[in-house]
């Protein structure tokens, strides 16, 4: 059993740092703690860093050597942010300390005994690209890449190797988990695992994974030099042990067995990244595996409002898989309350953000101190128009603008053929996509191309003129079906029918053997063909794609200041970060918990997980906003629902603004604050001369 006590022998130590002057109380229980094994459960905003900081100086005070201290972490940045915090408490002190990511602890292991799993000196470490590269090379050698079915990319290849790797699961769970249509080609993935493994060793290379993978085969092989490393390390260090996947834990017990002198921090409440392989159960167990553990809760916190505080300790009660904490505020009560605004559509929603944005940049916060979190990427489309639209920066973290998406424009190259057969760049990029077709095939097949079309626009022309290679005869023969779909008779389809007969003859099957994160990808183009159907023309549609593509924020607003910029990001990427201000978009059933989540409990507690990260980003004002229609969706308008997060909550804890619907003059329910400035901008969301005009 986990036991609990109060200890606070910095009294008297004859230490040079005032420990019980510089922590507060429950800071100060964990990092004076004696050895044995501690579970420190910080809760967002407490103080994480501090706390391991000053744990690692007291026992640097207490008489560790550097070299039998090692600290682990999930970055070199945080790695190094920490030494450099201990140095600044005991300059020189730390020198020596192992300090590092898993990855490069493991391959510091690795490097002096390599022999011991078969590899030789001098090893080299393949990026993923390298990986993928290798892959490829693995699957021609057993000629799995044939013109009849598409067998999985290196992309995918690499992702099914290296969540087996650091989950344990067997490739038939992740493939009935993961990519249920690859199930038919189990025995053949399995072959290319096999033989990449001795690939490696050929030509004597480690990808990422093998770096952990490795070191941990090696301690559970080489017995006696486990006994050096187990012996070593007198105490365990482990930042954001919630993020720990099976294999990361079990290489730390490992190392830990000698003197089970180990110190995990962490905060289930945050564990959001079981999609990449991290294992909840580590963090909810660890008392288990160590029944003579301590369990210490951080829960000051100095980041957050109370009432934001108020609303996540809410929300994270209805998780029963969890170790209960409430997070209690340093700063005093706010004024306001957080905001719940329902709003008529998904394109008001992006209305009401955008123009609550620039009155909070008008009431003097720095468009850096605001950012809109959501569930997915493609949750931002709107937002980005609108964003676009009205002149307001922003910058994107979770990835690429959405229009400038390698997908994206994969299924925009097919409308720019379809409409305009004299485009090459179009076209290349198009017949690219086919297996056995690269750059010098392309050129031969354009220049056939344009002598087959010059004085008609004939598609079916193409399958007999021109000559592809073997590998492509089958898809070429389904790419001129397809353009002859999105322009029968040489008049063009709808843009959004345009996408949808895309995706269904060609893309879709391409994007399942090409990219690991398929289903992400397919959400992006269901939800662009949706945006399209409000074109009637696909010229104007592509337009408008070229220009939300092409055109940077601070050439828009004709900023110099590109860092001044409002944060869109989704909430996984956000993860450890703060703002003034922070806009919670998407907040429906099927969107924020996603629909994939609903019916698994496990999957739900993570998406409440997920919420939770995502209004603890915020320090001073919470907008937690969706939409009661969601226009162009699949089959037509959409009522949506809103989240079950949100009617979770005690409506004491929000506050309801109403929305106009004709005219988006947004105000809160009932009175507020006379300090805090309304809505005075009417703007209809249907009026476009309100809107400025993007220039080419």
């Amino acid at each position: 059993m986990s036991r609990s006590y109060q200890l606070h022998p910095a009294q008297g130590s004859g230490s040079g740092i005032d420990f019980a002057k510089e922590l507060n109380d429950q800071q100060l229980t964990a990092v004076t703690s004696p050895s044995g094994a501690h579970l420190v459960i910080a809760g967002a905003g407490t103080g994480k860093t501090r706390t391991l900081t000053y744990r690692v100086a007291w026992l640097l005070e207490q008489g560790y050597r550097p070299g039998e201290i090692l600290l682990l972490t999930f970055t070199n940045k945080a790695a190094r942010e920490m030494l450099e915090r201990v140095n600044m408490l005991l300059p020189g002190a730390a020198e020596g300390l192992w300090s590092g990511t898993f990855h490069s602890i493991g391959h510091r292991i690795l490097r002096r005994h390599p022999e011991a799993v078969g590899f030789a000196q001098g090893f080299t470490i393949m990026d993923r690209e390298d990986q993928e590269e290798l892959l490829e090379s693995v699957v021609a050698r057993l000629g799995f890449r044939t013109s009849d079915k598409r067998f999985p990319k290196g992309q995918v290849l690499a992702e099914l190797i290296s969540l087996g790797c650091n989950t344990g699961d067997s490739l038939r769970t992740l493939l009935a988990r993961r990519y249920r249509y690859f199930i038919d080609l189990e025995d053949q993935i399995a072959q290319v695992a096999t033989a990449y493994e001795g690939r490696k060793k050929e030509v004597n290379a480690l990808d990422f994974d093998d770096l952990l993978s490795k070191t941990h085969e090696l301690l559970l092989t080489n017995p006696e030099i486990a006994a050096t490393y187990q012996r070593r390390f007198r105490a365990i260090l482990v930042d954001e042990y919630q993020d720990t996947n099976r294999l990361q834990a079990g290489l730390i017990d490992t190392l830990a067995a000698a003197h089970k002198h180990i110190m995990v921090v962490g905060d289930d409440a945050q564990s959001i990244y079981s999609w990449r392989g991290a294992d909840f159960a580590n963090i909810l167990e660890f008392p288990k595996r160590y029944p003579d553990s301590v369990v210490h809760r951080i829960e000051t916190n100095y980041r957050s409002i109370p009432q934001v505080l108020e609303l996540a300790n809410a929300s994270i009660l209805n998780n029963p898989r969890q170790f209960p904490k409430e997070l209690r505020a340093v700063r005093k009560e706010s004024i306001t309350k957080p905001a719940l605004v329902p709003l008529a559509t998904n394109n008001e929603q992006a209305s009401f953000i955008a123009q609550r944005v620039l009155e909070l940049h008008d009431e003097g916060i720095d468009f850096r101190e605001i950012a809109v979190l959501y569930r997915a990427h493609y949750h931002s489309m709107e937002i980005q128009l609108e964003f676009t639209r009205r002149g307001i920066p922003f910058g994107i973290t979770s990835g690429l603008r959405f229009f400038e998406q390698a997908h994206i424009k994969d299924v925009a190259a097919f409308l720019k053929f379809a409409i305009n057969p004299n485009d090459e760049v179009a076209f290349k990029r198009m017949v690219r996509l086919l297996p056995g077709i690269g750059t010098k095939t392309a050129e031969n097949l354009w220049q056939q191309t344009m002598k087959l079309l010059e004085g008609g626009r004939s598609f079916p022309l193409l399958e007999k003129g021109c000559k592809p290679p073997s590998k492509a005869t089958g898809a070429w023969s389904q790419l001129i079906t397809t353009l002859s779909e999105l322009a029968p008779k040489g008049v063009p389809a709808s843009p959004s029918d345009m996408i949808t007969a895309v995706m269904k003859s060609l893309y879709d099957d391409y994007m399942q053997a090409k990219f690991a994160n398929y289903e992400a990808r397919r959400d992006d183009l269901n939800t662009l063909a949706n945006y399209a159907k409000q074109f009637e023309q696909t010229d104007e549609f592509l337009a408008q794609l070229t220009l939300l593509g092409g055109t940077e924020t601070s050439e828009v607003t004709g900023r110099d200041d590109e860092e001044d910029r409002v944060c869109l990001s989704s909430i996984h990427q956000a993860k450890g970060l703060e703002w003034q201000a922070v806009f919670l978009a998407w907040l429906t059933e099927g969107m924020f918990p996603g629909a994939r989540s609903m019916e698994d409990d496990n999957a739900l507690e993570e998406e409440r997980r997920l919420f939770y990260v995502g209004v603890t980003r915020c320090k001073d004002e919470l907008y937690l906003t969706y939409p009661e229609l969601r226009l162009n969706a699949a089959y037509g308008e959409a009522f949506q629902r809103p989240s079950r997060f949100l009617e979770e909550l005690p409506e004491h804890l929000t506050e309801r603004w109403e929305v106009a619907r004709a005219v988006a003059r947004f105000t809160p329910q009932g009175a507020r604050d006379s300090e805090k400035k309304r809505f005075s901008q009417e703007f209809d969301p249907a009026e476009e001369s309100q809107i400025p005009e993007l220039e080419d």
